[in-house]
């Protein structure tokens, strides 16, 4: 390892841990010493063959160490042959047939791919460092009247944090006292500044702009959605295409292939074709160059890493690149309904009346009887009539009553009023009441929640699971791209009439079972090939896992997160079809530079065997195409 000193006031000390940040750096300027040492060599070369030589010896060292290190070693702890193996060889046998200056070259063309390959990797994982760096170490609990700053390693769950204007909130949790703007692109990209209130989310890694804000620390430092994310990029760059452990694969092999045609490259030649030694020995070391499969093996790896990053960047987590490849065969796309392609949350559409009265009174009057109960609905209802109605009117509620499966009823300032099903406020009046607008409500899917007092029927609420603003966009945009989408909801068939309507999905499939999803991923599978399921809950993972690709929502349960293949950070249905179109650019690319990396070994060795080709020339090409296909990969890395 290469050591740098440092000098801090009076302490000096030693930073192993920059030298691994900027390994590529430090690579770099090795290989721009041998490039400078060679220039000065081949200046001297004429007059001063013993000082040029001692030059070249010295671009040698300090411009082929790090790979001579990183393949001796390699070999050495894998027991195969690689590439570097190879460009060391091919050095030292270029030396040793006094092509010095030709040996040089090679070593520091090969430096300086290598340094590129490096900052390649490093760029790559640039997103993970940032993401780290954007934690705070520190954070502020209450403790009674007391605050203290403590270590985040110290946070236990419950614990009351004070968030301070400007400070990164420290840890996932709840808002339960204050209100501010958070700026959350550090977790989903999104530029916009997010809106937060009491009893809202938020997440560790995140900015509070503006005000003072307590929170309630809801799980632990490894758990958070921002150790989430590092987990998942830093694992999917560690997992290999199909493609990269094909190539790798093949490495082996072909080094020993080489190495076998090199030593025949030696002999041969001189007896059948009356070659001289000399003549024959600088071929066989052309053909050690040409003939290196660097090019090929540089093929894939930078373009996947730059992918990951690319998707990291714009709120698309990838778990390996083996899912990369998936994604791109991708035919059709099963979507869960609830809290995929909706909020997962129903919202109050309409309202009817009896003539006699005012949506507000109505309103008033239910709220204030839903107010006591603990019904999903119950609580929208509430939640709309607090921002619709005046909230502050008090009415007396008495006799409350919660006939569980049908409705409410209460005494509201001393009438009687019954809030709940047809059957809970009587079938036949529930019928007679707007008949041709309850119907229609009903055919659109939305749940219909009856209002009773003295008189009769009072009015009408209607609710329905929201489609999220997206899913429309991202249906037709995966439609565009010939991606066919199906819906699997466990909902009745009308609802999900509507909703498929909704979202112009043509083909769905009602009343789905946990287990029943599985089965029709499965039969969608032999009908299209390559499936992919999405989904946000417990309910969706066994379905997640058995598609050829899964995709979680970000906003989903723990089990689906981490059940899937791919995650959706914010919840942007929109991303999938960025994800699909960037796989497929990705696979462009590779197969690109794997057919350019082939071709030009193929004309390298040719024109080696014709005996028109020189060493310099064969380096040029032979590194030349390899920091190509690296940079073809690098193009991953923009939008």
């Amino acid at each position: 390892m290469t050591w740098l000193l440092f000098i801090n006031k009076k302490n000096v000390f030693f930073k192993p841990e920059w030298v691994s940040a900027h390994s590529w750096k430090i690579e770099l300027i090795a290989a721009l010493m041998s490039g400078l040492l060679i220039g000065i060599g081949w200046i001297v070369q004429d007059g001063f063959q013993a000082v040029s030589a001692g030059i070249f010896i010295a671009a040698y060292i300090i411009g082929g160490y790090a790979k001579a290190k990183e393949g001796i070693t390699e070999t050495i702890s894998e027991k195969k042959l690689n590439v570097e193996l190879l460009m060391i060889l091919s050095a030292i046998g270029s030396a040793v047939i006094g092509y010095w200056f030709e040996g040089a070259i090679l070593i520091f063309i090969f430096a300086l791919s290598g340094a590129l390959e490096s900052y390649t990797t490093k760029k790559s994982h640039r997103e993970i460092s940032a993401l780290m760096n954007l934690q705070p170490e520190e954070a502020i609990r209450i403790d009674g009247d007391n605050e203290e700053r403590v270590p985040i390693k110290k946070l236990n769950l419950g614990d009351l944090l004070l968030i301070k204007p400007g400070e990164r909130i420290p840890a996932d949790g709840i808002i339960i006292e204050g209100q501010s703007i958070i700026d959350e692109s550090a977790i989903t990209g999104e530029s916009i500044s997010v809106s937060k209130k009491v009893n809202d989310e938020v997440f560790a890694g995140t900015v509070n702009l503006r005000g003072f804000l307590k929170m309630k620390m809801t799980k632990a430092n490894e758990e958070t959605l921002f150790q989430r994310i590092i987990q998942l990029v830093q694992t999917a760059k560690s997992e290999k295409s199909p493609s990269q452990q094909q190539i790798e694969q093949f490495e082996g092999t072909y080094v020993k292939i080489v190495l076998l045609l090199v030593g025949l490259m030696m002999i041969l030649p001189h007896f059948v074709f009356g070659w001289s030694w000399t003549e024959t020995f600088y071929r066989a070391m052309v053909l050690l160059v040409v003939a290196s499969p660097c090019a090929l093996v540089a093929s894939i790896s930078p373009a996947i890493l730059s992918t990951i990053s690319n998707g990291a960047r714009n709120g698309i987590l990838f778990k390996g690149g083996i899912h990369l490849e998936r994604l791109s065969k991708i035919k059709a796309i099963a979507f869960d309904k609830t809290g995929t392609l909706t909020k997962g949350k129903p919202n109050v559409t309409d309202i009817l009346v009896r003539d006699d009265l005012t949506i507000e009174t109505v309103l008033t009057n239910v709220a204030a009887i839903e107010r006591y109960s603990t019904h999903p609905l119950a609580t929208t209802i509430v939640e709309y009539a607090s921002d619709h109605v005046d909230s502050q009117r008090k009415l007396a509620i008495e006799n409350m009553e919660d006939v569980s499966g049908f409705g409410v009823q209460a005494k509201v300032d001393g009438a009687i009023w019954k809030v709940g099903k047809a059957e809970f406020v009587g079938v036949k009046e529930a019928l007679e009441f707007h008949k041709y607008e309850v119907d229609r409500l009903s055919n659109e899917g939305k749940t219909i929640v009856f209002v009773k007092d003295k008189k009769g029927i009072a009015g009408v609420i209607a609710l329905k699971d929201v489609v999220r603003d997206e899913a429309v966009v991202a249906i037709q945009a995966l439609q565009e791209a010939g991606i066919q989408t199906i819906m699997l909801t466990g909902d009745r068939t009308q609802t999900a009439t509507a909703i498929a309507k909704e979202c112009g999905i043509s083909e769905f499939i009602a009343e789905c079972l946990p287990d029943t999803k599985v089965k029709e991923v499965k039969k969608l599978e032999q009908k299209y090939g390559k499936v992919a399921m999405v989904g946000d809950g417990i309910n969706d993972a066994p379905a997640l896992a058995t598609a050829s690709v899964g995709i979680a929502m970000g906003g989903g349960t723990d089990v689906a997160l981490e059940t899937s293949d791919i995650v959706l950070m914010k919840n942007h249905l929109s991303r999938i079809a960025d994800a699909i179109l960037l796989t497929k650019r990705m696979n462009r690319i590779i197969k690109q530079n794997i057919i350019f990396s082939i071709l030009v070994i193929c004309l390298l060795i040719v024109s080696n065997f014709m005996q028109s080709l020189s060493l310099p020339l064969g380096v040029i090409g032979h590194e030349g195409s390899t920091i190509l296909v690296i940079l073809n990969g690098l193009r991953l890395l923009r939008k």
